[in-house]
């Protein structure tokens, strides 16, 4: 298959790694010409590191596949499907999407990686509107391989199909959401769980390593390979309406202290921020955050392994 990346950031770098290391051709267009050559620099370094880890082993081929372009029109050229991964920002999705629908052949899928704008905000007006949707990674998504399918209201079946097969194809993970929802699924259940957070330590329950350390060394341990419901299933002699029925009344009053819809208060925002500083100064952050990505590295090798 051709593939087109539009936009050269983090996202659009992981995603020209995953399908390239599909063994597809990729096409990269960013509005910024030195955000692509910036890109393909960062996009070397990253499958480096892939290949150290033992996840992957043609680099140079993989590397060879990946092409930088001056124009999106030459980006588009032949493309079978094209992965938008620009900022998140309606207007910029509106126009693009536009300018894409109008390049593109009848038949190219057109998919956005945006984390919260669902496909019918920017994708009514448009002739081409039955083969738009949305294609949401985790990032980056050559390390973390779930990637939320969304179609609009509009949206062709076959379409929503073939993206998921593409997906299929180099290795991610998809899921379909049903229907239309601001942030999808993904962001909703990290929000729940952020928004839980960030009470716990304005109410002075924790501090914001206990509650990374209650999440690291405790739910996430579990949740790196499996999901709540089978953890909940597991976790009483007769499964999930076991669990339910043990645990439900504590939910639930748990629950009616949650009920909040206010803003992180910036006074909450500071002290979460002093906190990490102590933690991790400032100048440091871009080391761990490649320490991140050769512990996912380490991780997806391992789970690679046990399959």
């Amino acid at each position: 298959m051709n593939i087109a990346i539009v936009g050269s950031g983090l996202v659009g770098q992981a995603w020209a790694i995953v399908f390239a290391r599909g063994g597809h051709r990729v096409n990269m267009w960013d509005g910024d010409p030195l955000a692509v050559s910036g890109a393909a620099t960062l996009i070397e370094k990253q499958v480096a590191d892939l290949q150290a880890a033992g996840l992957i082993d043609d680099t140079v081929g993989l590397i060879s596949r990946i092409k930088g372009c001056a124009t999106l029109e030459e980006a588009m050229l032949g493309a079978d499907y094209v992965q938008e991964s620009l900022p998140e920002r309606l207007e910029m999705k509106k126009e693009i999407f536009a300018r894409m629908d109008a390049l593109a052949s009848p038949t190219t899928i057109l998919a956005s990686s945006t984390s919260s704008i669902p496909a019918s905000a920017f994708t009514e007006g448009l002739a081409g509107r039955a083969r738009c949707l949305i294609a949401h990674p985790v990032n980056p998504p050559y390390l973390v391989p779930v990637v939320e399918i969304c179609g609009a209201p509009w949206t062709d079946a076959k379409i929503v199909q073939q993206t998921w097969d593409v997906m299929e194809s180099v290795g991610q993970k998809p899921v379909k959401i049903h229907r239309e929802l601001k942030g999808f699924v993904l962001n909703r259940l990290q929000g729940a769980l952020l928004r839980e957070a960030f009470r716990l330590v304005e109410q002075g329950y924790v501090d914001a390593e206990g509650l990374d350390v209650t999440v690291r060394e405790g739910l996430g341990l579990r949740w790196s390979f499996m999901g709540p419901f089978e953890t909940i299933d597991l976790n009483a002699p007769d499964g999930l309406a076991d669990y339910a029925r043990r645990f439900n009344e504590m939910y639930q009053s748990i629950s009616t202290e949650q009920t909040s819809t206010e803003p992180w208060s910036e006074e909450v925002i500071e002290k979460l921020e002093a906190q990490r500083r102590t933690i991790l100064p400032k100048d440091q952050l871009l080391a761990r955050r490649l320490w991140r990505d050769r512990r996912l590295m380490a991780l997806a090798a391992h789970k690679k392994s046990a399959e």
